[in-house]
């Protein structure tokens, strides 16, 4: 009579697998109250959906904003490489057009020379015209050879006055000239490449005492 029951004991005990596995779902899934364990479980894949876009849609955001730093940058470089390429080129320009500013300089003593020579020559002496057109020859020849490098005199005779390019060494009064007018030039000013190299020493008139009116 025992072993029956001992049987009986033991079914008893042993455990269905589809109760089991039914068990186990039920305790995986949170059932919310009128949701079938089917239904818990898709919106909780929704959710992990969600979250992996909302992460993914971040990181994207967070790309497209270190690649547009990067652009501004090389924006940047290429303004800066662009700006020392054409302050090179300038400068370069400069140092091209002026390289020969002291020597030029140097120059213009002989160019004084010559022309006060000429302008000391007794043109009507026979024995000495055949040296003051040889004079004049090499000064023309010595002025147009400055000339082809940017070279040009400044002999403001008859001209207004002007301070950027003149110095006043002396004012006269002068009836025949209207006021701040150049009457004579003592010594030609030169220019290189559009540059002052050495102002024009000038006179300068001025109006006639008797012709101011001193009354107001």
């Amino acid at each position: 009579m025992s072993e029956p029951r001992d049987v009986q004991s033991e079914q008893n005990e042993t455990v269905d697998p589809q109760t089991d596995a039914q068990a186990v779902d039920a305790e995986q899934v949170e059932v919310v109250e009128g949701e079938t364990p089917e239904e818990a479980l898709a919106g909780e894949v929704v959710d992990e959906t969600a979250e992996k876009i909302a992460s993914l849609e971040k990181a994207l955001a967070a790309a497209e904003a270190k690649v547009a730093e990067q652009q501004d940058s090389v924006l940047r470089a290429r303004a800066e490489a662009d700006n020392a390429r054409r302050r090179a080129d300038g400068e370069v320009e400069k140092a091209r057009k002026f390289a020969l500013e002291r020597f030029a300089g140097e120059l213009l003593p002989v160019i004084d020379n010559l022309e006060r020579g000429l302008q000391m020559a007794d043109t009507e002496n026979e024995a000495i015209k055949p040296m003051v057109e040889g004079v004049e020859m090499t000064l023309k020849s010595f002025v147009s050879t400055i000339e082809k490098f940017g070279m040009t005199p400044i002999d403001p005779q008859g001209e207004a006055f002007n301070p950027e390019l003149h110095q006043a060494m002396s004012m006269q009064e002068s009836a025949d000239h209207e006021p701040n007018t150049v009457m004579a030039v003592m010594q030609k000013g030169y220019e290189l490449n559009g540059r002052l190299l050495r102002p024009a020493m000038v006179m300068v008139s001025r109006a006639p005492s008797s012709g101011v009116d001193t009354q107001a």
